[in-house]
């Protein structure tokens, strides 16, 4: 008990964090997504010195356009897999009925290269081909190298587009608050800017831990990246407002 423990450990299997392992990469990926690519509008709109107003109408076309955007090819993506997976395995399933010797001898192969040899290789290759379910499930991992996709598109999907909006949406609170109830002497950016690098900070930290990386560096990369991107878009924005303002 104590060695599974230990190696659930190293393999991040542990903690409750590990039951929504399925679907934390895509929260990971959609929220870095939803709060650099909104906090780079806000930063652009700072930079050409917009109105609170054009700033939320700017970062919520963003939210709802580019998630749904994100979250539709996700689906997309995680649909075709399944697809793909199952597409070859019949054809395997096919080759085992039709071409049964040819693939016996595959199998024997597969595990020769994997050091089986004499009687014991071929103890391997009866037991396997005795069950034909597990006879194709060898070829796809073993020869085709293929793993069933076992997430759902549909959450893939509505997993995306939440982290998405509610990441995203940081960067835009200060902003609605503003239009609400006006924040007389506050740099508006400045405080989006705070909350922005918290989200980054957090994200950071999550990524490091799907990637199974140094927090440190998981953060610094998030946070790197973030920067870079706001840095552009306010300078654009200023450039354009410079230009034609």
């Amino acid at each position: 008990m104590a060695l599974k423990k230990r190696e659930d450990k190293i393999h991040g299997r542990d903690g409750k964090i590990f039951q929504f392992q399925d679907y934390l990469g895509e929260f990971v990926y959609g929220g870095i997504d939803g709060s650099v690519t909104t906090f780079a509008v806000v930063a652009g709109a700072a930079g050409a010195g917009l109105e609170s107003s054009i700033v939320i109408i700017l970062g919520f076309a963003n939210l709802i356009a580019d998630g749904f955007s994100m979250s539709v090819g996700s689906y997309l993506s995680t649909k075709s897999e399944i697809q793909n997976y199952e597409k070859h395995k019949k054809i395997e399933y096919w080759e085992v009925d039709h071409l049964p010797e040819k693939e016996r001898e595959e199998i024997r192969e597969i595990y020769a290269a994997k050091g089986f040899e004499g009687e014991l290789l071929e103890k391997v290759v009866e037991t396997i081909t005795a069950n034909k379910d597990r006879w194709v499930d060898v070829m796809m991992k073993e020869e085709l190298e293929m793993s069933e996709e076992n997430r759902s598109p549909i959450k893939m999907a509505a997993t995306t587009f939440a982290s998405f909006v509610v990441l995203g949406f940081i960067p835009l609170f200060i902003y609605i608050l503003d239009y609400f109830v006006p924040l007389v002497n506050l740099n508006l950016f400045l405080v989006s800017s705070v909350l922005t690098t918290f989200v980054f900070i957090g994200i950071g930290f999550l990524k490091s831990y799907v990637t199974q990386t140094n927090h440190i560096r998981g953060i610094f990369e998030t946070l790197l990246l973030g920067g870079i991107a706001a840095v552009l878009a306010y300078f654009v924005g200023d450039v354009l407002e410079q230009l034609f303002v």
